[in-house]
């Protein structure tokens, strides 16, 4: 089972109503039965008392497999992407891993 995470670094602009009633919609539509669970999550909090977080915001998305999760990802890659600047101005990072625990 693998895990692909997306995570936003800070920036000026984050729509969490966009992104929780549109965008996070159309990416497990589009993806499917590939997807086998979703968590989102807002960050709150850096490691260190009165700091920000690393991450304000973050999805774990998870798969079967990585080959399950491009298969049903690179269809609709286009789109999905396109929809960013529709919530965001950050930059995502991509990570995807093999969940161990």
């Amino acid at each position: 089972m693998i895990r692909v995470s997306v995570l936003y670094p800070p920036s000026s602009k984050f729509d969490w109503d966009y992104y929780l009633g549109k965008h996070v919609p159309l990416v497990c539509e589009r993806l499917g039965k590939a997807v086998k669970a979703v968590a989102v999550d807002k960050g709150i909090a850096g490691g260190q008392p009165g700091t920000p977080p690393s991450f304000p915001a973050m999805i774990h998305m998870t798969f079967d497999s990585a080959q399950a999760f491009q298969s049903a990802f690179a269809p609709h890659a286009k789109e999905i992407l396109a929809d960013i600047p529709n919530y965001t101005n950050a930059q995502p990072l991509m990570q995807v891993s093999d969940v161990k625990a």
